[in-house]
């Protein structure tokens, strides 16, 4: 498969500076893409690649963004594909290069169970294996791969698509295009019990888990059901592998939920939040719309909306900046805090011939009795 420059600029909606008849025949990224191939660059610390990148085009911000490519040292024949957002733009060249394989053709395997009164809309594909239980409902063009289940009144909107040994269990509920990867469970129960002499009671969890419309959910995840109401993942929110989601949490819309992260039961979380690698989450608070969590953090309080929050307990980005600054320069002060404590032994034992000593803490010295 192979394109001019002048197609994919076209496609892309970028800008073209050199040669349109340019043949390209693939994506690959700036370190390594070779000729005939296209790359980007999106991130200010990879420039240097350009100098030495045997790219054929390369997708780059415009001047207006901050990006002045006429003062670089690029590579002669080297084109030029001005977009707005390059890293965008070379998810739609991917999607040029490597379009998504076709869906699989509608229909039931012989080999899948179907229960009572399920309701299979238009092109739904049921894969080999798969168990649909009593009452549930798949709408237009979902797929559900080998090996899973959909359980009990459980409803699942147009076009999703749920990967191989995927657990949807009884009563939840996925909206339009819900991507779910393989091995992941929706609705298990929340993790609830109640002491009672001596001994730990399970608590029911009667509730749901409702997830909406584009939600992406990575391999080896767990959401719990709620114990009474929803568990609720809000629309457009990316989830990655290895995330444990707890009872009763409720997540926004356009959040970014990276690989194994933990946020325990009833925390609110607003919109576009991002919670960065390995984060947990203690329950019962709220992290507020737009805030980011850096990866390895612990937060044990609300944050506020917007803010940047790092380390473990989680505190506002700069100041833990400056506690990590602090906490490497611990060595020096100690050496300082000794030097110090052997000169004040030096002058009180020097005083103390006279009769005087220095106080420790004090500001002045006191005579000797």
């Amino acid at each position: 498969m192979t394109f001019t420059l002048r197609q994919i600029a076209g496609r892309l909606q970028a800008e073209l500076i050199g040669d349109g008849d340019t043949v390209v025949t693939g994506v690959a990224g700036i370190d390594a893409a070779g000729d005939g191939q296209l790359t980007f660059l999106a991130n200010p610390k990879y420039a240097h690649h350009l100098k030495s990148t045997r790219a054929a085009a390369i997708l780059v911000p415009p001047a207006s963004a901050g990006f002045h490519y006429e003062s670089q040292d690029l590579p002669s024949g080297l084109a030029l594909l001005l977009h707005p957002n390059p890293y965008y733009a070379f998810l739609q060249a991917l999607r040029i290069f490597h379009p998504p394989p076709p869906a699989p053709e509608p229909g039931v395997d012989r080999s899948a169970r179907i229960g009572r009164r399920v309701q299979l809309a238009d092109g739904v594909h049921v894969g080999p294996n798969c168990m649909i239980e009593d009452d549930a409902s798949l709408g237009a063009g979902t797929v559900i791969l080998a090996g899973s289940f959909v359980g009990a009144r459980s409803v699942l909107g147009g076009g999703c698509c749920i990967g191989p040994t995927v657990t949807i269990l009884p009563g939840c509920t996925l909206g339009d295009r819900v991507r779910i990867h393989p091995g992941t469970v929706i609705g298990s129960d929340g993790f609830g019990y109640a002491p009672y002499q001596g001994h730990h009671h399970k608590i029911p969890q009667v509730g749901g888990v409702t997830i909406g419309d584009d939600v992406e959910i990575g391999a080896c995840s767990a959401i719990d059901r709620a114990t009474m109401g929803q568990t609720v993942i809000g629309r457009g929110t990316k989830i990655d592998n290895l995330v444990q989601i707890a009872h009763n949490v409720q997540i926004g819309e356009d959040c970014i939920i990276i690989s194994q992260v933990g946020i325990s039961g009833s925390t609110k979380i607003g919109d576009r939040v991002t919670l960065a690698g390995q984060v947990g989450v203690i329950g019962h608070i709220e992290i507020g719309a737009g805030a980011i969590v850096a990866a390895q953090s612990g937060v044990g309080k609300s944050v506020p909306p917007g803010a940047r929050y790092f380390g473990s307990p989680a505190v506002e980005f700069a100041r833990q900046k400056r506690i990590i600054a602090s906490m490497h320069s611990l060595p020096e002060h100690v050496k300082m805090i000794r030097s110090l404590e052997k000169r004040i032994a030096e002058l009180e034992a020097q005083i103390g011939t006279s009769g005087v000593s220095i106080a420790r803490g004090g500001n002045a010295p006191t005579e000797r009795t």
